[in-house]
């Protein structure tokens, strides 16, 4: 037992940057060849989703999800400081990219040169 490594995620990061559906994944390890930052390793057991190892070191640049052969497998969840958001000056509601129920496209004209 004492000469065995095994590697599991870092518990003390409240990141997490990628998430796996396990009913989809089949643990073919196309994303770990993928990511350039090497923030994943492969799982030890077959079949298994790979491991997040490293997830405070990733890109967020979406290789693995982009070059996943099975969709729907994993999928990136961008930190908040990287999410993109609006506010309209007028009324002070805020928005995001993404969001359920987005508003009306804002049809006047620009302001300024």
């Amino acid at each position: 037992m004492y000469n065995k490594a095994y590697m599991v995620p870092n518990p003390m990061t409240p990141n997490q940057v990628l998430i796996f559906d396990t009913d989809i994944c089949v643990g073919c390890n196309t994303c770990v060849n993928s990511c350039p930052a090497g923030v994943l390793v492969p799982n030890p057991e077959k079949g298994k989703p790979p491991i997040v190892l490293y997830p405070d070191e990733c890109w967020v640049c979406g290789c693995c999800v982009g070059d996943c052969p099975h969709p729907g497998a994993n999928k990136l969840l961008h930190p908040l400081n990287l999410r993109m958001g609006w506010m309209r000056k007028a009324t002070g509601e805020t928005y995001r990219v993404g969001m359920k129920n987005p508003p009306p496209r804002n049809k006047k004209p620009a302001i300024g040169p």
